[in-house]
């Protein structure tokens, strides 16, 4: 400890040397000092926050961008899927279409085929059906077979 206090003296009468050699600070002086120290801390301040608000916004603007990537790829998958599913709808279109032929033929082919078959019944020749119905030949004769009276079979049988 005697060092220790020895130290100590010398450290104090250093102190009061250098405080007698220096020339006595005045309180502007002072003032003044401490504002640059102030300006100083402010600026090393705002140096840091910026780059951590700089870093921040540089992060925000990477997740939105893949944000962003992953929305168009999700649109695009979405836009084939519509893609392929508009083919398919047309597709079914198209063979509804015809198959609204199909039937509508068929359903007009009907009343030609009743009426020629009353008038099978009725006794009625090929030639009549033929011009009566619009039915071609074929079928004058296969109405007449399948529902003519045995009369009037035997009739368009002799007439053939």
């Amino acid at each position: 400890m005697s060092q220790f206090s020895t130290v100590l003296a010398h450290v104090a009468a250093l102190l009061a040397q250098t405080a007698a050699a220096m020339p006595p600070i005045s309180l502007d002086l002072l003032l003044i000092a401490g504002r640059a120290v102030f300006l100083v801390f402010s600026f090393v301040i705002a140096a840091v926050t910026f780059a951590r608000w700089r870093r921040d916004a540089q992060r925000s603007t990477a997740e939105i961008m893949a944000q962003n990537s992953l929305m168009l790829q999700r649109l695009a998958a979405i836009e084939e899927r519509v893609a392929s599913t508009s083919f398919g709808v047309a597709q079914l279109a198209t063979q509804l279409e015809g198959e609204l032929r199909t039937t509508a033929a068929a359903s007009d082919a009907q009343p030609r085929y009743q009426a020629a078959i009353r008038l099978a019944r009725e006794g009625k020749s090929r030639e009549e059906l033929i011009a009566g119905c619009g039915l071609t030949r074929q079928e004058a004769e296969l109405v007449l077979r399948v529902h003519a009276s045995k009369d009037g079979l035997d009739s368009a049988q002799a007439a053939a």
